[in-house]
Parts: C-alpha cells; sequence; structure tokens
C-alpha cells in the first residue's frame, strides 16, 4: 500500500470577512501534496496566502472550504493528530529573552515533555548543527537579530517532529547565520524529515528546495522541481555582459531587443531575454561596440522567473 503524502491539500479556500468591506479570497481553490522527506518551498509575494496556508496546516486557523491532511490527519477534525506530528517556526521570535540560550533549550524540551537528559543530548546535537555552542550562557536579549532567530530554528529541531514548518526561517539572518541555518536544515531532511518553507529569498529557496509551489493572490502559479519551474513555459536566459566602461549606444542596442530587465553593476550588465535566438541576435549587436570584452548565458535564476511568472499568471493553465 503505497505510504499517505506529508501533506495534502486539496481545493483549500480561506475568505476573511471584514466589516463594511468586501471579504478577502486569501487562499483560493489551492490543491499540491508535499511528500515524506523532502523540502517543499511556499513562495509568493506578500499577500500571496502562504502563510494563511502555513496557519491552516498547523491548526491555527480553520478553512472556510477544502481539505488539509498532515500524515492523513485532517487539520479540523483531528488538530490534535496534527499537532502532534509538527513543529512550527513562525516569523515572529519566539524567545525567552531574560533566559539564556542554554536554558532557551531546558524550557522548551521539558514544555515539549523530554527528561533533563533527553533535553541535554539533544541541546548539543542541534547546538553544534546549528553552531551555537559558544553562545550557550548568552541570554536572549543580548543576542543579535540573526542568532535569536537562529536559536529558534535550532530549538524547533530539538523535537523529533516529522514535519516541520519553517515560515521565513533565516529573517534577519546576515549571511553566517543563513549559511549555518541552510546547512542544518539540510542536514536535517537527510533523516527523513518533512520541511515546508515559505521565504521571500528566492537563491534561499532554488538551494533548498526539493520542490516548489509558486502562489499569487492565493492561486497556485506552478508546482514542481526547481528546474521544471524555472521551465515553466518562460525559459528565460542570463546573459551577463562585462565592458570597460558603461555606454548610452550599447545600452540603448541593448533594450532595442526587448529584455525582460536590464541591470547595470559597474562593469557588468546583466540582460535577461526571454528567447534564445533573440538573446544571440543581442549578442551579436553587442560584440559591435568598442567597449564589449566578453560575456556568459546561463539559464536564468529562480527569482528572475519567479518575477515573471508573477507578472505574467494569477492562476494556473
Amino acid at each position: 500500500m503505497q505510504p499517505v503524502p506529508a501533506i495534502e491539500v486539496n481545493n483549500l479556500v480561506k475568505i476573511y470577512h471584514r466589516k463594511h468591506q468586501p471579504p478577502v479570497r486569501a487562499v483560493d481553490g489551492l490543491s499540491f501534496n508535499v511528500e515524506r522527506g523532502e523540502i517543499f518551498g511556499l513562495l509568493g509575494p506578500n499577500g500571496a496566502g502562504k502563510t494563511t496556508t502555513i496557519k491552516i496546516l498547523t491548526t491555527l486557523l480553520a478553512p472556510t472550504e477544502g481539505t488539509a491532511r498532515v500524515f492523513g490527519h485532517d487539520v479540523v477534525h483531528d488538530p490534535l493528530d496534527v499537532r502532534r506530528q509538527i513543529c512550527v517556526v513562525v516569523q515572529e521570535n519566539a524567545l525567552e529573552l531574560h533566559l539564556s540560550v542554554r536554558n532557551n533549550f531546558r524550557v522548551f524540551g521539558r514544555f515539549h515533555g523530554l527528561t533533563a537528559k533527553e533535553t541535554q543530548i539533544r541541546m548539543e546535537r542541534v547546538c553544534e548543527l546549528f553552531s551555537l555552542t559558544e553562545y550557550l550562557n548568552a541570554r536572549g536579549m543580548d543576542l543579535s537579530g540573526g542568532l535569536k532567530r537562529r536559536v529558534q530554528v535550532a530549538k524547533t529541531f530539538l523535537i523529533d517532529k516529522p514535519v516541520v514548518f519553517l515560515d521565513e526561517a533565516t529573517t534577519g539572518m546576515d549571511s553566517l547565520n543563513k549559511r549555518a541555518t541552510i546547512q542544518a536544515i539540510k542536514e536535517e531532511t537527510r533523516k527523513g524529515r518533512t520541511i515546508v518553507l515559505t521565504t521571500h529569498i528566492l537563491d534561499e529557496a532554488e538551494v533548498l528546495c526539493d520542490r516548489v509551489a509558486i502562489l499569487n493572490h492565493g492561486k497556485l502559479i506552478t508546482l514542481g522541481s526547481v528546474l521544471e519551474v524555472k521551465g515553466a513555459g518562460l525559459r528565460l536566459l542570463s546573459l551577463t555582459l562585462t565592458v570597460r566602461e558603461s555606454s548610452s549606444t550599447l545600452l540603448e542596442t541593448i533594450r532595442s531587443f526587448k529584455p525582460v530587465s536590464v541591470e547595470l553593476r559597474n562593469s557588468t550588465i546583466e540582460v535577461i531575454m526571454r528567447d534564445e535566438e533573440e538573446a544571440l541576435r543581442l549578442l551579436a549587436a553587442a560584440r559591435k561596440h568598442e567597449v564589449f570584452l566578453h560575456f556568459e548565458i546561463t539559464s536564468a535564476s529562480l527569482e528572475d522567473v519567479f518575477l515573471q511568472l508573477v507578472d505574467h499568471k494569477t492562476g494556473p493553465k
């Protein structure tokens, strides 16, 4: 018998009713599955319905219509069974500021029924995983915003739950904090945990996620692996031109090909094109300019594709 997916979402709808204002369909007929042991990215602009969806899946909010299940347990009819399967990092920092990092872990472990010995063993592991050992004696209030967030994420992995929801997990982190957190999240999935990630940082999703779903206005725009989504009908290309100096005539030549976007960074011009043939024609024209040095063509990033999908679609075809 085929095991049930970690998460099943079918025709999910959430409508907010506001006094003297029209209702808002925050989630509008959403359907997707999350398989066991994968990192699944829920992406979209502000107001796309990501956080509302997470709140429904974690039993914090009841749907208006449709169903959602976690390991076969319905979020409306079996909320306690759902909560036994999940742990959650929400956007707000859930850290006891007057306690040391060590005692934050101890309190969290005790709250979830771990013995002092179990908490100590798991705390040592997650602190090593998230590079937090040197901060164990520091109080929460003395940590930087990024470190507070990293402790919050690490606390979640102290508890052995099969599904982890990370809502904007790396918000406020610097590059070092973010790198340590991303590596730790990857390590956890190797143990078979299922992770649902929402983030505004598209290069982070591109590195972490096995599959992604892009939402806009509560609707599903596209769903699939990062490579599948990057090729979702647009097949954008990124053309990087290196020049001796910026040239208005070169920029005019580039814009005459009607690219998706043009960005000038010192001696580099980043151009996003929709068509390979047009990109090659643009390159041939650019090479005639004296300031031209060299070029590179790659597939567009997930962020480039994301922006185009959000601009051009409001729902799946």
